[in-house]
This record gives C-alpha cells, structure tokens and sequence, in this order.
C-alpha cells in the first residue's frame, strides 16, 4: 500500500491547510524567475505557490514532494481554502495554480480576465465521489438517484428524516446527513449530478470543509450518510463503507476503473489544476514544476490515492501545456 501523503512526515502543516515543503539547503532563492542556470537540468530556485480544493490538495502535496527531490532549491506551498477561495486567490494574481475540484466558473473566469490574468485549465487526475454509511447500516448496499434526490433535495429539507421516507424497504432508522461545505467545488459537483442544479441541496445537514469530519460523523450514527471523494473512503475502511450506485443502468460501485471507464455515473469527475500562463511562460521553476507533475501523474495519483488519467487525457495536458509555452 502507497503512503498517504497527507502523512508524510516531511510535510508541515502551517495556519489553515498550509503545505510548506521547504528546501533544506540549495539555491538561494532569485525571485520572479527563480532560475540560477539555464538549460536542461538546471538547479532551479524561488517559489510556487498553490491554492485550492481540499480534494486536489493531496495530489498537489504529492507532486510537490516528489519534485523537492528534483529541485531542493524550489519552494512549493499547498494551502486549502476551497476551490471558490482558491479562484479568488488565483484570478487575484496572488498564486501560480489553482487547485479545483470542478471546473471555473463564469463569474471566476471574469474575475481572472479583470485581473489580467490568463489560465489554462488541466486535468491532472480523476475521482469518484463515494456516497458513505456507517459500517452497520445493512439496507443502501445500492442506492439510485431518486433515493439521492429525496435524501438530498431542497424540498426534503426537515420532512425527510428517516430511512423509511427515502424507500419504504428501508427501517425506521433516522437519518442524519453529513457533505461538503458550499464553498466546495465537491458541493457544486454533487448538489448539480443529483439534484440537477449546483448548489441545490437542503441546508439541515451538517457541512465541512474537511471530509475527515464526514468521516467521523457517519462513523458515529447508524444512520448517518455523507459523501466525498472515493481516495477517503480506501483510507478508512472499517469506518465507513461505500454504497453502490445506480445512474440508471444498474448498481456500480465506485473503483478506480468504473472511473475511468465511465460506468460508475454521475458521481465520476476529473480534476483539475488552473495554472497561471504568464508565470508558466516566465517563471522556469514554475514551468519545471509543472512539467514534472503532468509527466508523473500517474505515481503521483497513486501516491495521493486518486486515479491517473487516461492516455488521451495526458496528451491533451501535454499539448495543452506546450501552446502556452509556443505562445
């Protein structure tokens, strides 16, 4: 079994949700450009600074422990505040990548193009959101999106309580739900593929910016029920466990392969990093930087427990990454 990098002893955790992976030793840093040579293989300096979801944010502490190794002299910071806090962060000029767990908005896009500031979205991994309950829960061994929708919709909100309002086949057991805040790109995600709309969720239910309180939470009460990406529930098992899903052909359970494959729906979704194309272009530890993750994605995914990316979605990250570099 892969470390979990979000254990890694080397990793400090700073405030709220900061990474700093500092160099031991190394270049001094140069600033803007962070470059002490030119040319292949050159040692590197200064700093990247990344923002964002709680979700990618494993992938981002991954990437850039692995590339300390590379480049001692780089100093990547991974802090969490939320894909929307990210954006604000990134479309503000004050980080080089945002980490996203869905894609930006049109108003986010607007707030970048006020600023001046251009991005190239890439796909740098893939997830699955897992639909939990507690260990004891023996009834949602499968649960179809109508089961979602009336655990979930708006109008559910303090008339649907039990298990058995959500399918008479189910106990009379309480329902306590648990789920992302709603400053999670996991909330816009989850809320528009069951509810249709993002953002459409009832409010009588317990939200955190953490999933580690999901966790705790669904772990506590038989009848509790939460949702977060698939890489948390392969790290607590015994704690919670997954329910399989029914998109409408028939039960799936969330892997790495109904993933890829598309068969595990709706609840499939890539994720992303925003990078800053002018810093791509004119900072070189941040292109450096950048390169090395998109190339190593698939140890990287493994290590933060995600799953890598198809072929096509590599090549496209690649070529989409030597346009800003061509421009």
């Amino acid at each position: 079994m892969t470390r979990n990098p979000r254990m890694m002893s080397m990793v400090a955790l700073v405030g709220t949700g900061l990474v700093a992976l500092s160099a031991c030793g190394g270049q001094s840093s140069t600033g803007g450009g962070g470059s002490t040579s030119g040319g292949s293989g050159a040692a590197l300096s200064g700093s990247v600074a990344i923002d964002g979801s709680s979700t990618v944010a494993p992938l981002s502490e991954a990437a850039a422990t692995m590339y300390r190794d590379k480049q001692s002299g780089v100093n990547v910071t991974v802090a969490t505040s939320g894909t929307g806090g990210g954006f604000k962060k990134f479309c503000a000029g004050e980080t080089d990548i945002s980490d996203a767990s869905r894609p930006i908005k049109d108003e986010e896009k607007a707030a970048c193009k006020a600023k001046g500031i251009e991005f190239q979205e890439i796909v740098i991994a893939n997830d699955g959101l897992s639909v939990v309950v507690n260990p004891d829960n023996t009834w949602a061994q499968c649960l179809t999106l109508d089961h979602l929708k009336k655990m979930w919709a708006p109008a559910s909100e303090k008339k649907v309580v039990n298990w058995n309002q959500i399918d008479p086949k189910f106990p009379n057991q309480p329902l306590k739900l648990f789920g992302a805040g709603t400053d999670s790109g996991t909330f816009d995600y989850f809320t528009e593929a069951v509810n249709g709309k993002e953002g459409a969720s009832r409010t009588d239910y317990s939200p955190s910016e953490d999933d580690n309180v999901t966790i705790q939470g669904v772990q506590g009460d038989k009848g509790a029920v939460g949702y977060f990406g698939l890489s948390y529930v392969e790290e607590n098992q015994g704690k919670i466990k997954a329910a399989e899903i029914d998109g409408g052909s028939g039960c799936v359970a969330p892997s790495s392969k109904t993933v890829q494959d598309g068969t595990y729906k709706p609840l499939g979704r890539p994720l992303f990093i925003y990078v800053n194309s002018k810093s791509y272009k004119d900072k070189a530890q941040l292109r450096d930087f950048i390169d090395f993750y998109v190339e190593n994605e698939a140890k990287i995914a493994d290590e933060a427990r995600f799953i890598g990316l198809t072929e096509a979605q590599k090549k496209k990250a690649q070529d989409e990454l030597a346009a800003i570099a061509g421009k």
